[in-house]
């Protein structure tokens, strides 16, 4: 273990727990031994009375205790100030090889006697470790705990493992019962293999073991959904390449957007979200939802053409319902929402080129809080989009890109123009009540602004008279 928080508190706990039967176990013995950070957080198995191994490790470290698992007797330890925290948990079985036997892998299933002495290997973990291969603990794994089969694929893309044939013939089998997990620990593996090096090894090897039927059913909807001849993928194979494309734009943003704002793009994309995302996996989220509806909205006219009319709204509602099923925050879903609904909007603008500042400005408002977030979604959708004049095409969208990043980087940084005149102001300059009337007039008053047709307050007072004189007068000539 390398030093840091994690080897603090290691030293604290072998010395609190001197005479107490214990073992670190789990990920801080297997990231060590693959040479990784083992990062700030242990696990400590207990062949004793675990509260009071845990009163005594934090007296040792002046630490918050208290208990983690009535059911199943684990206590925590946060050591706050050192940056670090500690789960103690009993023996599951009369000696810690039988615990370990009972863990979900073996590479999961190696422990370290705090004592000293050589590690506990009852599984073979060490070996599957340097054969960089994921194998069950044991035959029970899967039907002691449903989760493990999210977990496979997620330890294979975090690690760089490749699962035994057996382990994944067990998950599979097990698979139909992630349906009885808690929403919330399958959305906590989903959002990890997604937000992984690799999240499209990881979801193919979710479809592998039969969890993405149970998990994200919708995905495999998407399976033999032949779309337009601008396509060359059906809708599945199609979703799975903007999510790659994501994830290159993701870490290399300057390539395809330049290097003006490609350091402020992936600034923005590794912000925490919420949920324990960063943006960019956030963005991912929308990679994979954004053309969800297209199923249902499938159609194909009297010419043959292949149309998918209002899959965005309709994707909207969708990728909504799909996240409240995994119980994710609101922040989310409303996010991947806004990212599924206006996923079209650059690509439509890219007949509008050159685009005047007005456009642009449409363009900001409408997708505003998303609007670097949903760029860079249609970038990354345009790119997975290689049927008919698809060179052409992309180069277009990458040019209008480029365009709008900056603008949109400026608005969600700055927001919009301060208004030149205030609402009320403008109502007792024009002699009108406030009212719905007024909505629209500011509205035009921002764009006006934002296109630099006004720049003071008499010039935004004329330009709100003016428009509503023509207003007036079509009323008075319809009349």
């Amino acid at each position: 273990m390398s030093a840091g928080p994690g080897q603090d508190a290691l030293a604290v706990a072998r010395a609190a727990l001197a005479g107490t039967p214990a073992w670190l176990v789990g990920g801080a013995v297997r990231d060590r031994l693959l040479g990784r950070d083992a990062g700030a957080d242990l696990d400590l198995a207990v062949g004793g009375d675990v509260e009071a191994a845990a009163r005594a490790l934090a007296r040792a470290a002046r630490a918050a205790v208290f208990p983690l698992s009535e059911a199943f007797g684990a206590w925590r330890v946060v050591a706050r100030r050192a940056g670090w925290q500690a789960d103690l948990a009993p023996l599951a079985g009369a000696t810690i090889e039988d615990d370990l036997r009972r863990r979900d892998f073996t590479v999961n299933a190696i422990a370290e006697p705090l004592a000293g002495g050589d590690l506990v290997d009852p599984t073979g973990g060490r070996d599957d470790l340097a054969a960089r291969r994921l194998r069950m603990a044991g035959a029970q794994a899967f039907a002691d705990d449903p989760l493990r089969v999210m977990r496979l694929p997620r330890f294979a893309v975090e690690l760089g493992l490749e699962p035994d044939p057996g382990t994944v013939a067990a998950a599979a089998a097990a698979a139909p019962g992630l349906a009885g997990v808690a929403p919330e620990r399958v959305f906590a593996e989903l959002r990890r293999i997604v937000g992984a090096d690799d999240p499209v090894r990881g979801l193919a090897l979710m479809e592998r073991v039969g969890a993405t039927a149970v998990v994200l059913p919708e995905l495999v909807a998407l399976r033999g959904v032949e779309q337009s001849v601008y396509h060359h993928l059906d809708v599945h194979d199609h979703t799975i390449e903007v999510l790659a494309a994501t994830v290159r734009l993701e870490r290399d943003p300057a390539a395809l957007l330049g290097e003006d704002h490609g350091a402020a793009i992936a600034r923005r994309l590794a912000e925490p979200f919420g949920d324990e995302l960063t943006r960019g996996t956030a963005l991912r989220f929308g990679a994979l939802l954004h053309d969800v509806a297209k199923p249902q909205t499938r159609d194909v006219t009297d010419s043959g053409r292949v149309t998918f009319y209002d899959h965005d709204a309709q994707g909207a509602e969708l990728a909504r319902q799909v996240l409240t099923r995994l119980r994710t925050s609101d922040r989310l879903r409303t996010h991947v929402a806004a990212l599924t609904r206006h996923h079209l909007r650059l690509g439509f603008l890219v007949h509008e080129q050159p685009l005047s500042r007005r456009a642009e400005h449409r363009y900001l408002r409408a997708t505003t809080p998303v609007a670097v977030d949903v760029t860079l979604l249609s970038v990354a959708d345009r790119l997975a989009t290689r049927g008919r004049k698809a060179d052409e095409a992309i180069a277009k969208h990458l040019a209008l890109a480029r365009e709008l990043i900056g603008p949109a980087l400026a608005w969600e940084a700055d927001g919009p123009p301060r208004p030149l005149v205030r609402g009320d102001a403008l109502a007792r300059a024009l002699g009108i009540r406030p009212g719905p009337r007024l909505g629209p007039l500011l509205a035009e008053l921002e764009a006006a602004q934002y296109a630099g047709e006004v720049t003071t307050a008499e010039e935004a007072v004329a330009h709100a008279r003016a428009v509503v004189a023509d207003e007036e007068a079509g009323g008075a000539a319809g009349a």
